[in-house]
C-alpha cells in the first residue's frame, strides 16, 4: 500500500521516495532502524550453519535434510540483508519485502528438515511402534508445508504490494492462513513424534538408546518446540496488520523471532 503525503512525497510502496533527510522515521511502517549488530550477527550464524549443514549434507548424502537446510539459511540470510537495508533506508521497498517474505517463510523449509530427520530416524529405531509408515511423515507433512509456503508468500507479496487498506489486509490475513495452517501442521506432527518416543519407550528396543540418541531426540523435539513458539509469535505479530505496536517493536521480533 503506497502511503502519499500532500507534498508529494511517499513512505510505503513501490513508488517510496522517502529518506531519512526528507521524511522522520516515525512516517516509515517500522518505525524503528533494524539493529546492525543484531541482523550482522545472525547473517552470520545462518552462514555458517549453511556451510556446516552442506558440508555434512554431501559427506553422509543426506540430500533432502541438506536441501531444506540450506534453503531455509539462504532466505534468512537474504531477510536480514533486506534489515541493513532499511536501517540505511526504513522507507526502502526492497528491504522490507526481502524481510517480510523472506524472514517469514525460512521456517518452513526448517519444518521440512524435522519432519525428514524423525522419518529417518523411526527407519533406524524400529519402524513398527510409529503409527504411521515413516514415508507417510513426507507425504503428509512437506505437502502441507508446501501449502503453508505458497499461501505465506502469496500473502507476504500482496500485501506488499496493494495500493488500499483493504488489499493490504486481505493478504495479510492469507499469510495468517498460512501461518496457521503451519501451527496446526506442527502440532499434529509434535502429537505423532511423542506418540512414538512414549510407544519406543515402552519397547524392548528401548535398552538400545545411547546417551547420543536421547540428546538427538532431545533437540529435535526442543527445534520443534521452538518453530511452533515462533509461528505462534508471528500470528499474534500479523493479526492486526502492518500498522501494530506487535509488528513495530524490535526486541520481541530478536527474542522471538530471531533467537528462536
Amino acid at each position: 500500500m503506497a502511503s502519499e503525503l500532500p507534498d508529494g512525497l511517499i513512505t510505503f510502496g513501490p513508488d517510496a521516495n522517502c529518506t531519512l533527510a526528507l521524511c522522520p522515521l516515525e512516517w516509515s511502517i517500522l518505525r524503528y532502524r533494524p539493529s546492525v549488530p543484531a541482523s550482522a550477527v545472525f547473517i552470520a550464524f545462518f552462514a555458517v550453519a549453511l556451510t556446516l549443514h552442506a558440508i555434512q549434507g554431501i559427506r553422509m548424502r543426506t540430500w533432502g535434510f541438506m536441501g531444506s537446510m540450506i534453503s531455509g539459511c539462504i532466505l534468512e540470510i537474504v531477510g536480514y540483508v533486506g534489515r541493513l537495508i532499511i536501517y540505511n533506508n526504513p522507507f526502502s521497498f526492497e528491504g522490507f519485502l526481502m524481510q517480510i517474505i523472506c524472514i517469514t517463510v525460512a521456517p518452513v523449509f526448517f519444518s521440512a528438515a524435522i519432519y525428514v530427520l524423525l522419518s529417518q530416524t523411526i527407519n533406524h529405531l524400529d519402524p513398527t511402534l510409529s503409527r504411521l509408515k515413516p514415508k507417510l511423515f513426507y507425504w503428509l507433512f512437506i505437502p502441507a508445508d508446501i501449502v503453508s509456503l505458497i499461501l505465506q508468500a502469496a500473502g507476504g507479496g500482496l500485501s506488499s504490494v496493494s495500493t488500499t487498506k483493504e488489499a493490504v489486509d486481505r493478504g495479510v490475513n492469507i499469510s495468517l492462513a498460512g501461518l496457521v495452517f503451519q501451527v496446526f501442521a506442527l502440532l499434529a506432527f509434535s502429537l505423532l513424534f511423542a506418540d512414538y518416543l512414549m510407544r519406543y519407550s515402552r519397547s524392548a528396543a528401548r535398552s538400545k538408546t545411547d546417551t547420543k540418541l536421547k540428546i538427538f531426540l532431545a533437540f529435535l523435539g526442543l527445534s520443534t518446540f521452538f518453530i511452533l513458539l515462533r509461528c505462534v509469535y508471528r500470528i499474534v505479530e500479523l493479526h492486526e496488520g502492518y500498522f501494530s505496536h506487535w509488528f513495530r517493536d524490535e526486541k520481541l521480533f530478536i527474542a522471538l523471532e530471531s533467537a528462536v
